[in-house]
């Protein structure tokens, strides 16, 4: 079977398409590149076009039979969202109303949504689970919830059955490091974390230590990519068994906070690590916990690599790879092909 993947080449996408190739689906990327890596399409086809481009989107579906879609592709910065909210609306929005349309037009009913948990807001209560109201605090976040409104509405009118894989804090890398987490600027907390273990960087800044938490710091739910993968290819083979659609949150259920994570990172990479605190962030939950129960529940789904040391030990090795000594990129991937783009 066919999978389109939009967005497949970038970090959670690609981990996506190598967990489908595993259990014998073929990933069929459709991605512009401008964020995404060429090295990380691997496991199947690359097609690139624009998420926005309608004659894009019905060519891949014409060259292709496509069983089912993956949808990756938007842009992700919660703060560059609040300053930029037109580019998230254009793109995270508007291009899904694309990709819907296309996937109607050509019989596609299988679809399973790249969302967040930037849908619910501030948490009122923890763990978080799928019925807690989603009051979201960003352009980012109410792009998310408005497609998987839109996948809801479109389920009733055109017979999609689709899945919303709500994330909590997406961290680590392939274990044996073929692909990573790979953004330009970094603004992701574990990768800056290590940027600054291998290569001497400025401080880590951590923002706000006096939280209602047990040593002040920020509590966050990380979940790894590989865990994350492994569910977007469960709720795929649910959908094509029949399975109903609906959200479900991806966590582990249990959080760490900023503290912690850098003293795990200062052990994992026996580095010293400078620390500069600072003053809260507006808009900074003291704990975001997920309840991951539904997902347990109808997907089979459980979490086995979400330990805090198994993401920041994979993530170390992907690092190791693939920073050189001046804390720049390499321009090639083992195995890839080397346009770094």
């Amino acid at each position: 079977m066919n999978v389109l993947v939009t967005g497949g080449a970038g970090y959670i996408g690609a981990h996506c398409c190598k967990e489908l190739a595993a259990r014998g689906f073929q990933p069929v990327v459709y991605d512009n590149l401008v964020t995404g890596h060429r090295e990380f399409v691997r496991w199947g086809p690359l097609f690139q076009g624009d998420i926005g481009d309608a004659v894009g989107l019905d060519a891949v579906c014409r060259t292709f039979k496509i069983d089912a879609a993956l949808h990756f592709a938007a842009f992700i910065e919660v703060g560059e969202s609040v300053a930029d909210p037109l580019k998230y609306y254009g793109n995270n929005l508007a291009g899904a109303l694309q990709l819907v349309r296309a996937l109607v037009r050509h019989g596609i009913r299988r679809v399973v949504f790249s969302s967040s948990a930037a849908v619910y807001g501030a948490p009122r209560e923890v763990p978080i689970d799928e019925a807690h109201p989603t009051l979201p605090l960003s352009p980012y976040g109410r792009t998310k919830l408005m497609v998987e409104q839109l996948l809801t509405d479109c389920e009733q009118a055109y017979g999609l059955r689709c899945m919303a894989l709500r994330y909590f804090n997406a961290a680590g890398a392939d274990p044996e490091a073929q692909i990573g987490e790979w953004h330009d600027p970094e603004s992701h907390l574990i990768p800056r974390v290590l940027d600054a273990a291998k290569n001497g960087e400025r401080p880590i800044q951590v923002y706000g230590t006096d939280y209602p938490t047990p040593d002040g710091s920020c509590i966050r739910d990380y979940i790894h990519v590989a865990d994350l993968a492994r569910a977007h290819a469960l709720a795929i083979e649910a959908l094509l068994d029949g399975s109903p659609g609906g959200a479900f949150n991806l966590g582990q259920g249990k959080g760490y906070s900023v503290l912690e994570v850098l003293r795990e990172a200062a052990r994992i990479t026996g580095r010293k690590l400078t620390v500069q605190t600072g003053p809260r962030r507006p808009g900074d939950p003291p704990v975001l916990i997920a309840s991951n129960r539904k997902a347990r529940d109808m997907l089979g789904w459980v979490p086995e690599q979400s330990s805090l040391d198994d993401i920041i030990a994979s993530a170390w090795k992907w690092h190791q790879k693939m920073r050189g000594p001046a804390g720049e990129k390499a321009t090639r991937v083992a195995g890839g092909r080397g346009d770094k783009r």
